[in-house]
């Protein structure tokens, strides 16, 4: 992975507000709201790294939270790929030196092409190249667009990199293509897409202790209720301060006992101890099958343990597969 002159540096991290450290100054950004950091959002920060590199200038994601289609449109859930800390630590482990996590809110919506790269580019973060995607648009009512940030680039001296479409086998790279994915629980396509397994983070919380009872015991994790995942059994592996645990999980309302509201339900190979409390990494690597309803525990036990071996076998076959966080 290319790596910036001051990768070695820890990575930073300005919040609105904060004062732009001096050594932060003078940087290429790559600018996008980055849900997913998925293989086309890393080729934009793999040209902000480049150019970085031969200018001898840190490289830094400038972003935006909330997401602003949640802004413009707050009454429609969005299903975002990563929360505002996992889109951190995905892109922390670019080389890129930091990230500008810029407030979208109504102040900076009402700002015009122009003022954003002059206030913001210009006066604020002191910028030397800037790297967008080909169909990203800024400024009030989205009137900039790449050609004119190309066009005032040249007149504030910055320079301007616009990467191209990725495509992979003929299928757009997108953040709307792997929700598409994710919502049809097609888990193996999204991971093509993105570069990596996709996961979630979450406290363990507790449950009804059901799992424990029938010799399952899982750590139950709340997500965002606009998650799109489709509910069913996956194959997943599980980070816990550091390590990492095969398992099979169950992501849906429990037909069987109440149909009630979404909810993760993990069952960890090979582990014992109390995860109550703890936050877990979850990274989906296979699709096992839809969520059923059973007439009895006796069938739902016995297809428990079928899903146990197909989620081992399945996990067999990516034995180092997991999120680069």
């Amino acid at each position: 992975m290319t790596q910036s002159p001051q990768a070695t540096s820890p990575f930073r991290i300005v919040r609105q507000g904060d004062p732009l450290p001096p050594s932060l100054r003078g940087a290429v950004v790559a600018i996008g709201n980055f849900d997913g950091v998925h293989r086309g959002h890393r080729a934009v920060i793999a040209t902000a790294l480049d150019r970085a590199r031969a200018m001898s200038a840190p490289a830094l994601a400038l972003t935006f939270e909330p997401h602003p289609r949640s802004y413009f449109r707050a009454d429609v859930p969005l299903f975002r790929l990563t929360d505002a800390d996992a889109k951190l630590r995905l892109l922390a482990a670019t080389g890129l030196d930091g990230a500008i996590v810029l407030d979208f809110d109504a102040t900076l919506a009402a700002h015009s092409a122009e003022e954003f790269i002059g206030r913001i580019l210009v006066e604020r973060l002191g910028v030397r190249g800037v790297a967008v995607g080909f169909d990203f648009h800024f400024g009030r009512g989205r009137q900039g667009s790449p050609a004119f940030l190309a066009e005032q680039g040249a007149r504030h001296g910055i320079a301007v990199d616009i990467v191209a479409p990725k495509e992979d086998e003929g299928r757009p790279v997108s953040s709307t293509a792997i929700r598409a994915a994710l919502g049809e629980g097609r888990v193996v396509e999204a991971a093509e897409l993105l570069g990596y397994p996709w996961f979630v983070s979450g406290p363990v919380i507790h449950g009804e202790k059901r799992g424990r009872d029938l010799g399952f015991p899982t750590a139950n994790i709340r997500l965002d209720p606009a998650c799109g995942l489709k509910h069913g059994i996956y194959a997943v592996r599980v980070g816990i301060d550091g390590k990492r645990y095969d398992g099979v999980a169950s992501f849906g309302r429990r037909p069987t006992f109440d149909n009630g509201a979404p909810l993760l339900e993990v069952f960890l190979f090979d582990f014992a101890g109390d995860l109550y409390g703890r936050t877990l990494d979850v990274a989906f690597l296979g699709w096992i099958r839809p969520e059923l309803k059973f007439d009895g525990l006796d069938a739902l036990v016995a297809r428990m343990n079928e899903d146990s071996a197909l989620a081992r076998a399945a996990l067999a076959r990516s034995p180092q597969a997991f999120p680069p966080i």
